[in-house]
C-alpha cells in the first residue's frame, strides 16, 4: 500500500466531510435519545462505504474511456459550477 496516497486521500475526504450535510444529518440522528449511537455509527459508516464504492467503481469505469486529464477538468468545472450556484443563491 502506498501510504502517501492513502494519507492524501484520507485527509482530502476527511476535510471535505467536516461540516458536510452528511455529518450534520448524522449528528441529528445521534442527538435522538431513543436511537442507539452504535446503530447511528454503523448505519452512517455503511452508507459512506457504499457511496465511496460507487465513486471508486464509477471512476474506474470512466477512466477506461476518458482521459484522466479530461476527468480532472470535468470535476473541476463541476465544483466551480456548484460553487457559483451556491454563491448566487446566498
Amino acid at each position: 500500500m502506498d501510504w502517501k496516497i492513502f494519507l492524501t486521500i484520507f485527509a482530502s475526504v476527511f476535510i471535505a466531510e467536516l461540516g458536510d450535510k452528511t455529518q450534520l444529518a448524522t449528528m441529528l440522528f445521534a442527538a435522538d435519545k431513543e436511537v442507539s449511537k452504535y446503530t447511528v455509527f454503523l448505519a452512517a459508516s455503511a452508507a459512506l462505504i457504499v457511496a465511496t464504492a460507487v465513486g471508486v467503481l464509477a471512476g474506474s469505469l470512466l477512466s477506461e474511456y476518458i482521459n484522466e486529464k479530461y476527468l480532472n477538468y470535468f470535476a473541476g468545472a463541476g465544483f466551480i459550477i456548484i460553487g457559483a450556484i451556491t454563491l448566487y443563491k446566498a
